[in-house]
């Protein structure tokens, strides 16, 4: 049923058009934040234009802002933008609308509209395949949107004359909490947490009309579907879910982690290319070789600067910790790092660590979220008592477990933490190299959804594995079947991907000097 809303509909002298190889924004900056008031309905400011499609055609959209609370448990609370847009159907299809939810926390993706780079025209024609299913909005996270506000703090630097550690790290982040608060006195950054993005959501749906929406998110967008599902069950016909985060995993198990890079490992061990820089035993065993030889003792590694001069970073056991589950968004690259650090090669990586020591911004949409939503003190035992702990360390869960109590977003509780039994078809698809949402996050939260259905995408990694399937047209068309009528026939149990050419270390292989 439509709701009667207040929109305002700014519209420029001219529709412009934009194709993604060409676009220019003739759309105003957002509007500043305005009162509060509890009792009026979803407000929306909208301006539209066009794209261009690959085939030429001009594709009306609309760019808006949702004005919401802040905080919806304080009834005196300011109102702040949320950036939104709309892509209509093209033909009335009969499907709920698709809402397709960003990863991060802290993605900003309506530049797809104004942009220029290959990210933003990659992006936009995936959003103008839609069409096919039905109305496309998406809706980006409060906080870090374009269409309100950014909020962003600045962390100290650390020091690059000892190791680092996740200890350390985790006093940074206690300490960048009480920074934030202190610089944002105006602000309620209480009410950054995932129940009000979920409730944003809601608040959108109901300010465009929709009585019922489906979702797509992947990675943090799969954690706000899950919640959307839990706290807004009645307005879900179904979702899509891809690097699956459910709502007790925002901390990954190190062992599923270690699970995922062996994978790759395997893979990458009867490459002929990696071969002559392999020791006996594979790319597992020069993993175990840098854990002995750094826990022996640091290095100190001097680099070139940008200035012409020379800097140098200590690097000990728990950077490596930190360094052996980097460099995992792609598959293909990460052999020929961990093979460089075997071969006492750390000049790259040394680079890295000093660039990632400096002061930099922070999104605050990130810890505020993730402390908030932590895990289940059951969970957490699991996470520190777990036997990959002693190679991957505690990186992933340290520093937000111990900043949970300086960020000021509610406890969210383990009611909402906990999976809970939900006849909401869902599609889960995950790849099985995925470091950073590991696919056995899709394993166990599969059970709790009778009406779903998981494709496991072998070699794919976090980013984006339906994206992957882009070479299975039958796959690809059976997913927007699924979403426009919640049919599951076509789709398959398992996909495998292509086998990888793999990087090779930029130097001469060991063996050939």
């Amino acid at each position: 049923m439509v709701r009667s809303l207040l929109v305002a509909v700014l519209l420029t002298a001219a529709c412009h058009s934009a194709s993604p190889t060409n676009r220019t924004s003739s759309l105003p900056a957002a509007a500043p934040a305005i009162a509060a008031s509890s009792s009026k309905p979803p407000e929306i400011v909208v301006e539209r234009g066009t794209v261009k499609s690959e085939t030429g055609a001009d594709v009306p959209y609309e760019l808006g802002t949702l004005y919401v609370p802040e905080n919806r448990r304080n009834a005196k609370s300011r109102r702040i933008g949320v950036g939104f847009a709309r892509i209509k159907a093209p033909h009335p299809t009969g499907a709920p609308p698709v809402f397709w939810l960003p990863g991060g926390p802290g993605l900003s993706v309506l530049g797809a509209f104004t942009d220029d780079d290959a990210a933003a025209k990659s992006r936009l024609r995936s959003w103008l395949t839609y069409g096919a299913v039905g109305d496309l909005v998406v809706i980006e996270q409060r906080g870090y949107t374009r269409r309100g506000e950014m909020l962003e703090a600045m962390s100290d630097a650390l020091p690059l004359d000892q190791p680092g550690s996740a200890r350390v790290e985790a006093e940074a982040m206690r300490a960048l909490a009480r920074a934030a608060i202190a610089a944002n006195p105006d602000k309620d950054l209480s009410g950054y947490d995932i129940g009000e993005l979920a409730a944003d959501v809601d608040d959108l749906r109901r300010a465009l009309g929709y009585d019922k929406i489906s979702l797509f998110g992947g990675s943090f967008g799969s954690q706000w579907s899950f919640a959307v599902m839990r706290l807004h069950p009645e307005i879900v016909a179904r979702a899509v879910l891809s690097g699956v985060e459910p709502l007790n995993n925002g901390y990954d198990m190190p062992s599923h982690v270690l699970a995922a890079l062996q994978r790759i490992a395997q893979d990458a061990d009867r490459d002929p290319g990696l071969a002559p820089y392999l020791p006996a035993g594979g790319l597992m065993e020069a993993m175990r070789a840098l854990r002995l030889r750094f826990a022996e003792k640091p290095v100190r590694v001097q680099v070139d600067d940008d200035a012409g001069g020379k800097r140098t970073v200590v690097l000990g056991a728990e950077d490596l910790q930190l360094a052996l589950q980097s460099h995992t968004q792609e598959g293909e690259q990460w052999p020929a790092f961990i093979l460089s650090l075997y071969h006492g090669h750390y000049e790259a990586w040394a680079r890295e660590v000093i660039e990632d020591r400096k002061a930099s911004k922070t999104k605050l949409i990130g810890p505020l979220i993730d402390s908030s939503l932590g895990v289940t003190a059951a969970r957490e035992q699991k996470l520190r008592t777990d036997p990959a702990v002693e190679m991957l360390g505690t990186w992933n869960f340290e520093s937000n477990i111990a900043s949970a109590p300086d960020w000021p977003t509610r406890d969210m509780g383990d009611a909402l933490r906990e999976p809970v039994t939900s006849p909401i078809p869902v599609l889960f698809v995950h790849g099985d190299w995925d470091t950073s949402t590991p696919v056995e996050n899709t394993l166990g939260i599969k059970a709790y959804f009778p009406n779903g259905h998981a494709i496991l995408v072998h070699r794919a990694g976090h980013d984006g594995p339906f994206y992957q399937l882009r070479g299975e047209p039958a796959v690809k068309q059976a997913v927007y079947e699924f979403l426009k009528t919640g049919k599951k026939e076509g789709l398959p149990a398992e996909v495998t991907l292509p086998l990888p050419k793999f990087e090779v270390p930029p130097f001469a292989p060991p063996r050939a000097t």
